[in-house]
């Protein structure tokens, strides 16, 4: 009975430690998934948020390519009734209205840099030249 009563204290010792790291695995299973949920609710946030700057951005940008337009129409009329050249004038200056209002598109989305932007640095690169 001896013997018995030493594997039943082994025994009593490998469960508590096991418990013991059942019970650590738990708490650090219980961070990461508080973590996670963190996440998933700033993201939730985020979405919430982008969907309605996403119908400001959608009314900036197609705001910036209709005045591009209407600008350059405006300045082609005016051109053709002081020069006297009838659809010339607006032509061209739509043309360059339509380019002048993606332009600016580009620019508001900020896939082209603004010109102050491409000024300094090309400035710094002057700098570092000298």
């Amino acid at each position: 009975m001896n013997g018995s009563s030493q594997n039943g204290e082994t025994d009593d010792r490998a469960e508590e430690a096991s418990e013991a790291d059942l019970s650590e695995r738990r708490n650090r299973l219980n961070r990461m998934l508080e973590g996670q949920r963190r996440a998933a609710v700033d993201v939730e946030r985020k979405s919430s948020k982008s969907a309605t700057s996403g119908y400001a951005q959608a009314m900036k940008l197609s705001s910036e390519f209709i005045a591009g337009i209407v600008v350059g129409c405006g300045i082609g009329w005016i051109c053709d009734h002081w020069l006297g050249t009838s659809p010339f004038g607006l032509i061209v200056f739509l043309l360059i209205g339509f380019a002048a209002g993606v332009l600016n598109v580009l620019r508001a989305a900020g896939e082209v840099a603004p010109p102050e932007a491409r000024i300094g640095r090309n400035d710094a690169k002057d700098d570092g030249s000298e």
